[in-house]
């Protein structure tokens, strides 16, 4: 199936569903409305007002990119967002401080696959893979989705290194340089269940979290499965990271994978309590959030902002005496969706 084909089959049956969180349209006049919402969409600057509007948002991006037929795919949203997909006590969610714990983080970026998966439903569960970073994020995954068959898919583990194994391998690469590490990581056994690999007939291959370390595999995967494979990093935070290792995988993840969804936060100290926007094929956006209302944008160009343009936007910015008087810094970019 080509990407043409699989936007086609989206657009056509996903669309009829309704979930609680807004991935999908809720009636047939929606279907006959998507091309215009989506063109609104992409004209407005403005930021999604809440998470449902935000996931909304993503779900047309990433129709328009199947689209435009582009199959290296990258989406991030806020630190710890709150889906709203599990029923979690808040509890267990809330440090003394306030800011995310490790559980609220694992949840966040689960709830994220699960609201793909449940777009991609159309071509067949067993032809979406959902691969976490280690075993005990994956094993989390397919007990809390066991027996919906809207989240079918093959869930999946990159890293099944015993303990052991791992702390002889970190032996091993001490003397080795940087591209040697990262090979090792694509080349070396797992534990005994070898290097990772997509199973035959994959068609969607969702990566959720992945860190410098998963991305030598990545890499391979997306070489050894060609651009027939959709592959969408999901919270990967390209951004981020400085080196990638080789001229190859540098140009895969800052060129080939295109931003098709993106709501972060802004370098903090250069555009402090900002964050940037963008949704496929639409521009980027820098906006602060004020104490009180909405995000307001400050700067808009086809290209994601640099450190040094976001704080000329940020400097050449006019704040009133009241929001002067009332601003503190937000300990977390997802909560700009109060």
């Amino acid at each position: 199936m080509n990407l043409l084909t699989l936007y086609l089959v989206l657009i056509s049956v996903s669309l009829q569903q309704t979930t609680s969180y807004g991935f999908s349209s809720s009636s047939a006049s929606k279907q006959r409305q998507s091309t215009t919402s989506r063109r609104m969409a992409q004209a407005d600057v403005n930021l999604p007002k809440d998470v449902k509007e935000a996931v909304s948002r993503c779900r047309a991006a990433t129709q328009e990119a199947l689209k435009g037929q582009l199959s290296r795919m990258d989406i991030e949203f806020p630190v710890g967002t709150k889906f709203g997909v599990e029923k979690t006590p808040k509890v267990k969610g809330k440090s003394a401080e306030g800011a995310p714990t490790q559980f609220v983080l694992d949840q966040s970026d689960r709830e994220l696959a699960r609201l793909f998966v449940d777009m991609f439903q159309p071509v067949g569960g067993e032809n979406i893979v959902v691969a976490f970073n280690e075993q005990s994020l994956a094993d989390a995954a397919k007990k809390k989705w066991k027996g919906d068959p809207s989240a079918s898919s093959r869930i999946m583990a990159m890293n099944k290194r015993k303990a052991s194994g791992a702390a002889k391998k970190k032996n091993k690469s001490k003397a080795r340089g940087f591209a040697a590490k990262m090979a090792a990581e694509v080349n070396d056994s797992p534990g005994s269940g070898g290097p990772f690999e997509l199973p035959e007939g994959t068609q969607v291959a969702l990566f959720v979290s992945p860190g410098p370390k998963e991305l030598p595999t990545i890499e391979k995967i997306c070489s050894d499965a060609g651009m027939g494979t959709c592959v969408i990093l999901l919270n990967a935070r390209l951004s981020k990271i400085s080196n990638f290792g080789t001229d190859e995988a540098t140009k895969l993840f800052q060129e080939d994978f295109k931003s098709v969804f993106a709501l972060t936060a802004a370098p903090q100290e250069s555009a402090p309590d900002c964050l940037l926007y963008q949704a496929y094929p639409g521009p980027w956006t820098l906006a602060r959030k004020p104490k009180v209302g909405q995000p307001k944008p400050i700067l808009t160009q086809d290209t994601r902002p640099t450190i040094e343009e976001c704080e000329a936007a940020y400097d050449n910015l006019e704040l009133s005496d009241l929001e002067k008087g009332v601003e503190t810094a937000l300990e977390n970019v997802a909560g700009w969706f109060r």
